[in-house]
């Protein structure tokens, strides 16, 4: 079981990377920049520390998937992480809106984006990690 849980963590780790690039350096770079009073400067940002975050939430989706879930399939991998998507997605996009002057294209974007990153790693891991 280990093997397979590094190897998912590894492949939702580099997948949401990706998709991290794709959703905030390109789909709303231009939103950003719009508020540029609500952001760190690019040099002040702690990517460091954002790489380890999206490493530890790979590794907790991968196990929480793989000792939680009973039957391991690609469906039920695909259910568990839309539900997972949606509960994350929610308070990452509207919740933040609900507190925060965010445009609601950002909020919109950032609740999609976590769903489809979820749904991605919800195939990783049933290709992965199996019964």
């Amino acid at each position: 079981m280990f093997k397979k849980l590094l190897l998912a963590t590894i492949a939702i780790f580099v997948a949401w990377e990706i998709l991290d690039f794709v959703i905030h350096g390109v789909i709303l770079q231009s939103t950003y920049a719009s508020q540029p009073e609500l952001w760190r400067s690019q040099e002040d940002m702690k990517m460091g520390l954002m790489v380890f975050v999206v490493l530890v939430s790979a590794l907790c989706f991968a196990y929480l998937y793989g000792a939680f879930v009973g039957n391991k399939s690609l469906a039920t991998a695909v259910k568990f992480s839309l539900i997972f998507g949606i509960g994350t997605g929610i308070g990452m996009g509207y919740g933040t809106y609900s507190v925060q002057p965010i445009p609601y294209h950002m909020a919109l974007v950032w609740f999609l984006g976590s769903v489809v990153e979820c749904l991605v790693a919800g195939v990783l891991v049933g290709l992965i990690i199996k019964e």
